[in-house]
């Protein structure tokens, strides 16, 4: 596994540069912020984020942790009231095929409201409210062109090392922040 440096980045997509970076991570930021300008110029993801922004948008903390605990409740049960309605959209299909398309070096994207709940997601994650977690805080509530780098970790249900860059999305006719998206690369990729 090639060493990362943990790194916390907040930047405007024009004029970055980053000779601090090793050259694997230099290059999964860089691979992650062309895959994050594409998204976000996808019709798809972009209505899939409003909406969810207009579900859950007034919602307070104990309603967003009740849905949380209803996903997690649904995972591995029959019960997919929940779950299938984002599993299953155009947008999720959208992102199955860009992670198909990657080869491999993208294992997972995570697609988040303002509020830091799943919009779209291209597997099953492990919960719904993404909003107490870095890839969340790092990112949506910094506004645009924010990005985040987390450290490498092992996944043990991919059996990878994941690096995990998450970076704000916006809407493409106004510029303003409208949610999060998260990819998961294979660290091995990247080296």
């Amino acid at each position: 596994m090639p060493r990362l440096i943990p790194t916390v980045l907040a930047i405007a997509c024009a004029g970055f540069t980053a000779p601090t970076l090793h050259a694997a991570e230099a290059e999964a930021l860089a691979y992650a912020r062309a895959q994050l300008a594409a998204l976000g110029e996808t019709p798809d993801i972009t209505s899939v984020v409003k909406a969810s922004n207009l579900r859950h948008g007034a919602l307070d903390e104990a309603q967003i942790l009740e849905l949380d605990a209803a996903w997690r409740a649904e995972i591995g049960s029959t019960s997919d009231t929940v779950i299938t309605p984002v599993l299953e959209s155009d947008a999720s299909d959208a992102l199955r095929e860009i992670v198909e398309a990657a080869n491999g070096r993208i294992v997972e994207i995570i697609v988040m409201d303002k509020m830091g709940m799943n919009a779209a997601i291209s597997a099953i994650t492990s919960d719904y409210w993404q909003g107490d977690e870095a890839k969340y805080l790092e990112t949506y509530p910094k506004g645009a062109g924010s990005v985040f780098v987390d450290t490498v970790e092992f996944d043990e249900s991919s059996n990878l090392y994941l690096q995990q860059v998450s970076g704000t999305l916006t809407d493409p006719s106004t510029g303003m922040p409208i949610g999060a998206v998260t990819f998961g690369l294979d660290a091995s990729a990247f080296n």
